[in-house]
């Protein structure tokens, strides 16, 4: 959009050697923007899929005996735990069995 501008500029308004300069200007300042875009684009990793909920901690909703509900980042899941759990004890996601997560007490 800059360079749009500064090219208009530079072929009605501007004399000859304040127009170049103009243009110039504008294509490094666009191109400093898409570098800086890129570059915070890319600062960090994706955060998708089952493994993310590795080592989460959460609550349990419903008695553990092995299977139950808990309750994750505010998302209700179906978790097994082999130790058994109380409703409304903290637990930790230990790993992700298709969509049941297995834990343990915190």
């Amino acid at each position: 959009m800059l360079f749009l501008i500064a090219l208009l500029l530079a072929l009605f308004v501007l004399p000859s050697p304040w127009g170049v300069i103009a243009v110039v200007v504008a294509i490094v300042i666009d191109l400093v923007e898409v570098g800086v875009g890129v570059w915070y684009s890319k600062r960090r990793k994706a955060k998708v899929g089952s493994s993310t909920l590795v080592g989460l901690t959460g609550v349990a909703i419903d008695p553990l005996d092995p299977e139950g509900q808990v309750r994750i980042n505010g998302e209700i899941w179906r978790a097994r735990c082999d130790l058994g759990c109380e409703a409304g004890a903290p637990i930790v996601v230990r790993a992700v069995d298709g969509l049941t997560l297995e834990v343990a007490p915190a």
